[in-house]
């Protein structure tokens, strides 16, 4: 393989740089996407106790924003009391596109890594047929001619082999926050629900 990649010289550099950058965006996501940090199990249940017991002070919702980005679609619900429903809403879904935003971070460029690696991997293989065709060598003698196109061929294979893992991914990790967002508007709605219904009783 080492070999392959020496004779194939510069072209195939891209791609290495490539799969390594979505090597390291794949680690970063499974790691920042874990459900543990973005919807702590028992979260909501410790809010709402707060909430009924009327212990919610500024100190706690501060805690609450720096705890997950649940927590911070959750505090930005209490953070006005005097507010009505409408606006504890709009502050909700202020911060539920914050956090989006925050979840999404580097998704764009694994998805602009899987789509650019197979042109990368063209590009590679027009550069070596040329390579190729341009020298007398390898004109000269058929099987140098085959070899010579074998090679500058694994530049295309490379192109996919980088992108069908990086594509995969990118849809993966999108389904995934758009799973969590739910997740958390669903909690919001309940924790509102609670919130404003203890008000009206």
């Amino acid at each position: 393989m080492l070999a392959i990649v020496i004779e194939l010289g510069w072209p195939v550099w891209p791609l290495i740089l490539a799969s390594v950058l979505a090597l390291a965006l794949i680690i970063e996501r499974s790691l920042a996407l874990r459900r543990a940090r973005i919807l702590p199990s028992g979260l909501l249940d410790d809010v709402v106790g707060l909430v009924r017991k009327q212990t919610v002070t500024p100190d706690i919702i501060a805690k609450l924003e720096a705890n997950s980005p649940l927590g911070r679609v959750l505090a930005a619900g209490l953070r006005n009391e005097r507010v009505l429903r409408e606006g504890a809403i709009q502050q909700v879904e202020a911060a539920g596109s914050v956090v989006a935003n925050r979840l999404t971070r580097n998704l764009t460029l694994l998805g602009s890594i899987g789509s650019i690696a197979p042109l990368l991997g063209l590009f590679g293989t027009v550069i070596g047929m040329i390579h190729i065709f341009a020298s007398q060598q390898a004109g000269s003698n058929p099987q140098d001619l085959a070899r010579g196109i074998s090679i500058a061929l694994y530049c295309t294979a490379f192109g996919i082999i980088v992108a069908v893992p990086a594509v995969l991914a990118h849809r993966y990790f999108r389904r995934l926050v758009d799973d969590y967002l739910v997740e958390m508007e669903e909690k919001a709605e309940r924790l509102l629900e609670i919130v404003y219904g203890d008000r009206r009783a």
